[in-house]
C-alpha cells in the first residue's frame, strides 16, 4: 500500500512537471510571436502565471490528501490491532475457564491477564475519544488550581504499577526553587494528567527492556517546566517536528513493533496549547534517548 501511494505521488508530480514544461513552451512562443503587441503579451504572461499557480496548488492538495489518507489507514490498522489482540486474548482465557477445570493459582493468573487486557482496551478507547474531544474547537475546560508535581507523582505511581517497574527506573525530581505553591498551575486536572501519562507511557514503551526514566518538575520565572527524560531509541532530528501530528508515527522497524495509535503526542500538544503552554522534544539521535518538555504558566508568578 505505501509503495502504491508513493507511485501515485510520483505520477502526479511527473504530470505536473510535463504540464508546466508545455505551459512554459507555449508562453515563450506566445511572447515571441506577439512581442509587438504589448496587451496580448501581458495577457499571455498573466494567463501563464495563473496556469502554473493552479497546477502547483492542485498537486500540493493531491499529495497532502494522499498522505492524509495514508495516515488514516495506518491509524485504522493500529486501532484495529489494539482492539483485536486483547479481545482475542480475553476470549481464549474465557473459553479455557469454561471448558477446563483449573486450579485456583492458575485461575487467579488468568484473571490478572484478563484485567490487563481490559485495561489495554479501555486505554485505546479513551485515547480515541480524548483525541476527538481535544480536537473540538471551543470546548471548555475545567480550570482549577493543580500542582504539577503532585500530578507527576501520581502518573509515575500509575506507570510503576502498570509496567511493574521499580522506583529506580521511574524517578521524580522536584526543584525547590520558588518554595511552596511554585509548581501550581490553573488547568483541567484530567487533561493535564492524561498529557503527562502519555509522555511517561511513551518513554517506557520506547526505552526497550531496561527503561530509565526521570521526570523533572522545575518552576522558573513565570512558568513551570515538566521534563520527561528517557534512555530509549531516540528520534531522528528531521522527525522531531512531525511527531506531534495526529496519527503520525516515526517510521522504523522498532517503532513498528511498539503498540500505539499515533494519538498520544497529538493529545499532549493539544492539551498543553489549550492551557497556554508549549511542548518541545529533543533527541541527540539514534539510541540517545529523548526528552519531552512541557512549559505551562504558573498560577502564582
Amino acid at each position: 500500500m505505501p509503495s502504491t501511494r508513493k507511485t501515485s505521488i510520483a505520477v502526479f508530480i511527473t504530470i505536473t512537471v510535463v504540464l508546466i514544461a508545455i505551459a512554459v513552451t507555449l508562453n515563450v512562443s506566445w511572447v515571441v510571436l506577439h512581442w509587438q503587441r504589448i496587451g496580448l503579451t501581458i495577457m499571455g504572461v498573466i494567463f501563464f502565471a495563473l496556469i502554473i499557480a493552479g497546477l502547483v496548488v492542485n498537486v500540493v492538495f493531491l499529495v497532502r490528501e494522499i498522505r492524509r489518507n495514508e495516515q488514516h489507514d495506518s491509524f485504522i490498522n493500529a486501532v484495529t490491532h489494539e482492539l483485536k489482540t486483547p479481545i482475542a486474548s480475553l476470549r481464549l482465557y474465557l473459553e479455557t475457564l469454561k471448558k477446563r477445570n483449573v486450579d485456583e493459582t492458575q485461575r487467579q493468573e488468568f484473571y490478572d491477564i484478563m484485567l490487563a487486557d481490559t485495561s489495554r482496551l479501555l486505554h485505546t478507547v479513551e485515547q480515541v475519544l480524548r483525541a476527538g474531544r481535544t480536537g473540538q474547537k471551543g470546548r471548555s475546560l475545567t480550570r482549577v488550581e493543580i500542582d504539577l508535581a503532585e500530578v507527576a507523582a501520581e502518573s509515575l505511581d500509575l506507570a510503576r504499577k502498570q509496567y511493574h517497574l521499580s522506583q529506580e527506573k521511574l524517578q521524580l525530581a522536584v526543584s525547590p526553587n520558588g518554595g511552596e505553591g511554585s509548581t501550581v498551575v490553573i488547568g483541567d486536572p484530567e487533561e493535564l494528567r492524561a498529557a503527562l501519562s502519555n509522555l511517561i507511557d511513551n518513554a517506557v514503551k520506547y526505552s526497550g527492556g531496561d527503561p530509565r526514566i526521570k521526570i523533572e518538575v522545575t518552576p522558573r520565572d513565570e512558568s513551570v517546566f515538566v521534563s520527561v527524560h528517557d534512555n530509549g531509541i531516540g528520534i531522528p532530528p528531521d522527525e522531531l517536528k512531525q511527531i506531534f501530528k495526529r496519527f503520525y508515527r516515526v517510521p522504523g522497524e522498532f517503532m513498528a513493533r511498539v503498540k500505539g495509535t499515533g494519538l498520544g503526542l497529538y493529545i499532549v500538544q493539544s492539551v498543553v496549547e489549550k492551557h497556554g503552554g508549549k511542548v518541545e522534544a529533543f533527541s541527540a539521535g539514534e539510541n540517545q534517548g529523548t526528552t519531552f518538555t512541557i512549559r505551562l504558566p504558573r498560577a502564582y508568578a
